[in-house]
């Protein structure tokens, strides 16, 4: 049975070894750096992490960002990043279940949209962000990298 919950320290671990495998051309970071960065990430009020847990390992995550605007009533823009469900564990409904977890969340929080972006090549994933409601004909997504970054990908 999986358990979705929002992530803490002990999941750094786990959450680096999925990150592994969402983006294996990422530099390793250092234990220290990790560590740090998960303390701000936990601290900041505006995000959240969230994990999926079966046999006392992780499966899968996802983070949610919020944005405080002054646009529509003062209520935030939810973003959606770093979905993953680990390789074994997709085709299950897994991420699905995540990933409404995650939906609800943005609404109990009064955002008035909930943001998503996706790479283009990945198809499967699109199937299912659309059959949880995501459109793609509502608002045209746009990302601006540095050349740097990607050379590296």
């Amino acid at each position: 049975m999986e358990i979705i919950r929002l992530a803490g320290h002990n999941d750094l671990s786990g959450l680096l070894s999925l990150y592994r495998e969402l983006r294996p051309k990422d530099p390793e970071l250092p234990a220290d750096v990790a560590s740090s960065r998960m303390d701000e990430l936990l601290a900041n009020s505006y995000t959240h992490l969230i994990v999926v847990e079966a046999n006392q390992q992780l499966i899968a995550s996802c983070m949610l960002g919020l944005i405080p605007t002054l646009t529509n009533g003062a209520r935030s823009i939810a973003m959606i990043e770093h979905v993953i469900t680990t390789n074994v564990c997709r085709g299950k409904g897994i991420g699905s279940k995540m990933l409404r977890f995650a939906i609800e969340l943005a609404w109990s929080k009064d955002c008035y949209k909930i943001v998503l972006l996706s790479g283009v090549q990945r198809i499967e994933a699109h199937r299912v962000y659309e059959k949880l409601g995501f459109r793609g004909d509502i608002e045209k997504g746009y990302a601006l990298k540095p050349e740097w970054y990607i050379r590296a990908v």
